[in-house]
């Protein structure tokens, strides 16, 4: 290659990463100090090379002045043990059943592995990660979750050491956001007498983005988004359409309590709400700091 040659490339390298640097600067400027709120699950979690590239678009966040705030599940980790311990896992409407041995390993799994790998993995990009679950600083308060029978909605389903959230008190999340921190919170909760509760990661975050006021929350998935019955993405939705999605049965499974979240977080203020592809390196940074949007973007109405 010519002088000429490698210089006209280095001057194409270098304006690249000025245009993409240009087009970072208004989302910088407009997000400065707003809380993102991340739920962090699915391959972005297993796969290294996404798990090192999700840890450093937090600490980036944290660098140009933004507040992330991450909520994890752990579903493929807490199967591996159930499996190692001869129990499969069950669901009903997208939640896990869990009986006392169930809840001892997700508790062990959420609370112990998988918290602290994420605190790791930001810490060692260069941020200032504290793990929690909802029991620290009184998070938290849960009660049981019963489902409803989709056949017989007067009949109750019992699933166990399953919770859904009373009340959150966010204070110790904005002591740690305010002394510089990346909160990083684990989706178990207390009741009143002392019991431990499992709670679905995606209604932990929404919830915890309602009572932040958060400027985002951003729901990490396996697909690229929302996707309609030709498998095409979706890429925004009212709450109408949600209706419609949910009565034709196209969202289902999993993604039931990941849209209704959304959807709650959405009415509740939360000014976005994302559901995007945890596949794609640096999905994070692509959705919050680029033109390039990639996932399904939900509205209120």
């Amino acid at each position: 290659m010519t002088t000429e040659s490698t210089s006209a490339a280095l001057a194409l390298a270098g304006s690249q990463k000025v245009e993409i640097l240009a087009e970072a600067m208004p989302y910088i400027r407009r997000f400065h100090g707003k809380t993102i709120v991340i739920k962090y699950g699915g391959n972005a979690m297993t796969d290294d090379r996404l798990k090192e590239s999700f840890a450093e678009d937090i600490v980036m966040l944290r660098l140009v002045g933004m507040n992330p705030v991450v909520v994890h599940g752990g579903g493929p980790q807490i199967e591996q043990l159930l499996a190692r311990i001869g129990k499969k896992g069950e669901f009903v409407q997208g939640m896990r059943v869990t009986d006392a041995e169930t809840m001892d390993i997700v508790e062990m799994v959420l609370a112990g592995q998988v918290n602290k790998e994420i605190v790791e993995l930001i810490n060692h990009a260069g941020g200032k990660a504290v793990g929690l679950t909802g029991q620290d600083g009184g998070l938290i308060r849960a009660r049981k979750l019963t489902l409803s029978s989709r056949e017989h909605p007067e009949e109750r389903i019992d699933i166990g050491q399953v919770g859904e959230i009373e009340s959150i008190d966010p204070s110790v999340i904005q002591t740690l956001s305010a002394s510089g921190f990346v909160p990083v919170i684990a989706p178990i909760g207390s009741g009143r007498d002392g019991e431990t509760y499992n709670i679905n990661a995606d209604v932990v975050a929404g919830k915890i983005a309602e009572v932040l006021k958060a400027e985002k929350l951003m729901l990490l998935t396996n697909t690229p988004g929302v996707l309609d019955r030709n498998g095409k993405l979706i890429t925004g939705l009212s709450a109408r359409q949600i209706d419609d999605l949910f009565a034709d049965g196209t969202i289902s499974g999993g993604m039931l309590p990941k849209i209704s979240s959304a959807l709650d977080a959405a009415r509740g203020g939360v000014n976005a709400v994302h559901i995007v592809d945890g596949r794609v390196d640096h999905c994070v940074l692509l959705e919050i700091l680029t033109d390039l949007g990639v996932g399904t973007m939900i509205r209120s109405h």
